[in-house]
């Protein structure tokens, strides 16, 4: 298990490694001068250079590349170019609120696409099979921004049920049932294509667990379909299933950018499309490398799943001893 877990760590490492790089190389190509956007075109160019020079914008790129890696490495994210707050202050502002949204899609995704799966392939030949089948594919098929602005027009608009943006009401007391309210909304839109692909991938791995031999050996026990559903194959199934979880976590992050900026909710996603049409790069390489950094656990913590759920991963085989 440590040895296991210490190896995927290390690959967890160089892919953080090799992701920082590219961030960097890439926000470095980025067309234009991100002092411009800042700066009136009649200040004087001496006072202009002055803020190039304690900026570093005009060193050499392996230097700039050096000191961001030193930066990093000792925690200072460094500042915002639009507002000249430290980075770090900015992102422990908005990462609780997009964890909260990819939180809450991710707990439904796993109860409610588990649920539908399961009841799915206990009755493969009935009506909840047909169905549930036919709107896991209509579901997942659907674009997000325009499944948000469907709700937005019915719940919001036209019954008014809802709030259609923000993180709380004009009052600004942000009780729990005002932010419940404003999260219902994107979480269920940040939910719903994860929840019917999860719960597709369910239906077929338990039914590809429920033709085993020692599935048809418990039934000919005398075990009833639900006994035999929970015990024996919901376990085996949960192999694909985590890595399919795994999988759904930069889904959603990537998901998050679109509902955030559509439902005003101020999270890492608003916070970058807002920082890229700023040209705000630090608060750009910052976003990236805190979302890599998430998806890279949300992978490491599938894979020390498939470790735990499927006894076959402690036996490696000879290619990779």
């Amino acid at each position: 298990m440590i040895r296991f877990f210490l190896r995927r760590t290390v690959h967890a490492v160089i892919l953080a490694a090799i992701t920082f790089v590219a961030t960097f190389l890439i926000i470095q190509l980025a067309p234009g001068d991100p002092l411009t956007r800042y700066y009136s075109p009649d200040i004087d160019p001496e006072t202009m250079q002055i803020v190039r020079d304690q900026l570093g914008l005009d060193e050499p790129l392996p230097i700039q590349f050096f000191k961001t890696l030193g930066s990093f490495a000792r925690g200072d994210l460094g500042l915002s170019l639009a507002s000249y707050r430290p980075v770090s202050d900015i992102l422990r502002e908005a990462i609780p609120r997009t964890l909260l949204l990819t939180g809450m899609a991710l707990l439904l995704q796993i109860t409610i696409g588990l649920l539908l799966g399961m009841g799915s392939a206990a009755r493969r030949r009935g009506w909840l099979s047909s169905s549930s089948s036919l709107g896991f594919l209509f579901f997942y098929s659907i674009p997000s921004f325009y499944l948000a602005y469907i709700l937005i027009a019915i719940f919001s608009l036209k019954l008014q049920w809802l709030p259609p943006a923000g993180m709380f009401g004009i009052d600004g007391l942000a009780g729990f049932t005002d932010r419940f309210s404003h999260m219902v909304l994107p979480v269920c839109v940040l939910a719903l294509g994860s929840t019917a692909a999860f719960a597709r991938y369910a239906r077929g791995s338990l039914l590809d667990v429920r033709n085993e031999e020692f599935v048809r050996t418990a039934r000919a026990k005398g075990l009833g379909e639900g006994a035999v559903m929970w015990k024996h194959v919901l376990k085996n199934a949960l192999v694909p299933l985590a890595t399919v979880l795994g999988l759904s976590v930069p889904v959603l992050l990537g998901g998050a950018v679109v509902v955030e900026k559509i439902f005003a909710w101020p999270g890492m996603g608003t916070l970058l499309v807002d920082s890229i049409y700023a040209r705000d790069y630090p608060v750009v390489l910052a976003i990236n490398l805190v979302a890599a950094g998430i998806v890279i656990v949300g992978n490491l913590l599938a894979d020390v799943s498939c470790f735990w759920a499927d006894p076959r991963i402690k036996r490696p085989s000879a290619v990779d001893q």
